[in-house]
């Protein structure tokens, strides 16, 4: 593709996402699939600009404003390359030539509001906080609460590119085989810091499609965090363990592995599509402790009927998503699911339900995506307020001894980009008294 035939793409992507209530990662996905002759380069170029124009989505929007321009996708992709990849109108102009597939010329107006921007810094003084570091109005009481004085550096952390981890499933090989696999085909990699089976890419993300580990089942593409959710669970050979909210299973494959394929692994969720996502990747893992349970509801009669039979559960609750604001950008100002107040009243009814569905003794792990308070500590102390029979696990009593993670003073998993390099992520260990 020439230069301004991927601009085009990228901004055909950004006219899609701004008509279409549908994630942007699906958009793009089903965009490359219309259109197999551009090949793996062009397809990784027009991705990254994409999502880099979501990482400067206020900032943009701010400076549009302030020239009275309407911040179109349009505007926007042109506003970016200004402000942030140091183009002028002078050299966008020679990408607008007219021929197949190049981008439109601005019209005067648009080109002189443009102009203006030429040398002008990303995020000036005068430019609030919170646009300046890309937090939407609904998250900023919040995420002020959790971090007081930190609080721009931490958001400053979500506006870099997340990293690309592995998980290695230890059901196939060890951690050390599947590291010197990987480099023996040129792959730059590490062991992640803290969990004890994760991978990090240190150079550019990689064709996933052609690694032979991935296609065998011996590596799935998990954050490191989202690995140690799954290892506070402690969930052991021979147990019967459930995951409530299982999605497509990425969790589910963690626990299993860590159950030695032995014992109960049950993994439930009221999207059945989302739950058949995983049979293939089970399949290809070498799993077969997994049986894949679709519910109806809260009420559905398979959680009524095992009530106090699970030894553990996992809880990974809908939440607003905050936390992978690295991954999904564009999820800060396009809300496609339900309100904060609706996600806070699920979280409460679901948090109730795992518990009732957990034996005496057993451990229960409340987990999400999200930093908000309210999305955290905030149920789980009006849990312990009225169960009576619980307690919180400290954390460091929780976590397997082979995870040390940085001295902190809270009793919950509490993951940053900034502090991490993982996503945002939550999580606390209950456990159930024996009577």
């Amino acid at each position: 593709m020439t230069p301004s035939a991927r601009l085009q793409a990228v901004l055909d992507i950004l006219r899609e996402v701004a008509a279409t209530p549908r994630p942007a990662d699906a958009l793009i996905s089903s965009y490359f699939r219309a259109r197999r002759y551009i090949g793996s380069k062009d397809r990784a170029a027009v991705a990254d600009r994409v999502y880099a124009i979501f990482r400067h989505e206020g900032r943009l929007g701010w400076w549009l404003e302030s020239q009275n321009l309407s911040p179109t996708p349009c505007l926007r992709l042109f506003a970016y390359l200004t402000l942030v990849e140091g183009a002028t109108v002078a050299s966008l102009a020679a990408l607008t030539d007219g021929k197949p597939f190049s981008l439109k010329a601005l019209t005067p107006t648009e080109r002189e509001g443009v102009r203006r921007l030429e040398g002008r810094p990303l995020h000036p003084p005068e430019m609030p906080e919170v646009l300046a570091h890309e937090c939407p109005p609904w998250a900023e009481p919040g995420l002020r609460r959790r971090w007081g004085a930190d609080f721009s550096s931490h958001l400053a952390a979500f506006l870099n590119q997340a990293s690309l981890d592995g998980r290695v499933n230890t059901l196939k090989m060890t951690r050390e085989q599947a590291l010197v696999s990987l480099k023996k085909v040129g792959e730059s990699v590490e062991p992640c810091p803290f969990s004890p089976v994760g991978i990090r890419w240190l150079s550019e993300r990689p064709a996933l499609s052609n690694l032979a580990l991935l296609r065998e089942g011996a590596l799935e593409i998990q954050d490191e965090g989202s690995q140690l959710i799954a290892a506070l669970l402690g969930a052991k050979a021979g147990e019967n363990v459930l995951d409530l909210c299982a999605g497509a299973g990425g969790k589910t494959l963690a626990l299993a592995a860590a159950m030695h394929n032995k014992g109960r692994l049950t993994a439930c969720d009221t999207s059945a599509k989302r739950l058949e996502q995983s049979i293939l990747r089970l399949r290809r893992a070498g799993v077969h402790n997994v049986t894949l349970r679709p519910l109806e509801g809260a009420r559905d009669s398979y959680l009524r009927r095992h009530r106090g039979s699970f030894d553990r559960v996992l809880l990974d609750a809908p939440c607003s998503g905050m936390g992978v604001w690295r991954r999904h950008p564009e999820t800060r100002g396009r809300n496609l699911g339900p309100k904060l107040e609706d996600l806070m009243t699920t979280q409460a009814e679901l948090l109730t339900l795992a518990a009732e569905l957990l034996k005496p003794g057993g451990r229960l792990v409340y987990a999400t995506c999200s930093l908000l308070p309210e999305e955290d500590e905030d149920p789980i102390t009006r849990f312990l307020d009225t169960q009576v029979d619980f307690r919180l696990v400290p954390l460091r009593e929780a976590l397997p001894e082979s995870i040390v993670l940085p001295a902190s003073e809270s009793p919950y998993l509490i993951l940053t980009p900034r502090d991490h390099a993982t996503d945002g992520f939550f999580a606390a260990a209950l456990e159930r008294a024996t009577p």
